[in-house]
């Protein structure tokens, strides 16, 4: 990992991290109302917001890469070898990990390869125009931000097709109680008014298998070579005879 994020913990139990955790699980569920029967990973800082969509069926798995450090509920991995196999997820939500990855490719391929031919990914980053980037007493503040178009970028690199966008955070990312108070309402008119400028972008993607194929390579000749009838030209004109 490269930019590691520090100090998650303790920044979701103050006020300022309670609000922006609030905020994220209200977008999450807005995006993904139901999961009921999906295999879901959570990579990252993810195990919290798994208790959004209870299983029953369908697993829940929490993965925390090594720069992360050991979170609450999540098992350390390296994230550009997932143990896990191909095919074996529905969906996969991607929380504090992206941005601190120093092989984001990588993981994103990783991502791809355990998902089913069906399965999406739902991918949280820093966005590099929003206030929240700009400060590194949160975590949003530290490893690399995306904007969209970077974030887009690199999703369709590693074949994946970008289905939905959203935006969250866009209160000051300052402990002023009128403004937490007001979160809310701030997250409700910056979607609507400036919406490339909230503190983190949200992305779904899918898995395209398409990208995965090649396109069609340019049919090449074939040679047949063959012994030439005695007296036929090199003109290819037919034998004298």
């Amino acid at each position: 990992m490269s930019g590691e994020v520090h100090g998650l913990a303790e920044f979701y139990r103050a006020p300022l991290g309670r609000v922006a955790g609030r905020l994220l699980r209200a977008r999450l569920l807005a995006l993904w109302p139901e999961m009921t029967g999906f295999d879901l990973l959570g990579l990252g800082w993810a195990a919290p917001y798994l208790a959004l969509w209870p299983g029953k069926p369908g697993r829940r798995i929490a993965l925390a890469p090594e720069g992360l450090g050991l979170l609450p509920g999540s098992a350390q991995v390296q994230d550009r070898h997932l143990p896990l196999p191909d095919r074996s997820l529905d969906r996969i939500l991607l929380v504090h990990a992206l941005e601190a990855s120093e092989g984001a490719h990588a993981l994103l391929r990783e991502c791809w390869r355990v998902l089913r031919d069906d399965g999406r990914l739902l991918v949280i980053v820093p966005n590099r125009l929003g206030s929240w980037a700009l400060f590194d007493h949160t975590p949003f503040g530290q490893g690399r931000p995306y904007s969209r178009g970077q974030l887009e970028g690199q999703l369709r690199r590693q074949m994946f097709a970008v289905t939905r966008r959203d935006a969250a955070l866009f209160v000051p990312p300052l402990p002023w109680s009128f403004a937490l108070r007001g979160s809310a309402l701030w997250d409700r008119v910056g979607r609507g008014i400036v919406p490339r400028l909230g503190g983190v972008t949200l992305i779904e993607a899918e898995k395209d298998l398409f990208a995965a194929m090649p396109a069609g390579a340019p049919a090449i000749g074939r040679r047949v070579v063959a012994e030439l009838p005695a007296g036929y030209a090199l003109t290819g004109s037919a034998p004298d005879r």
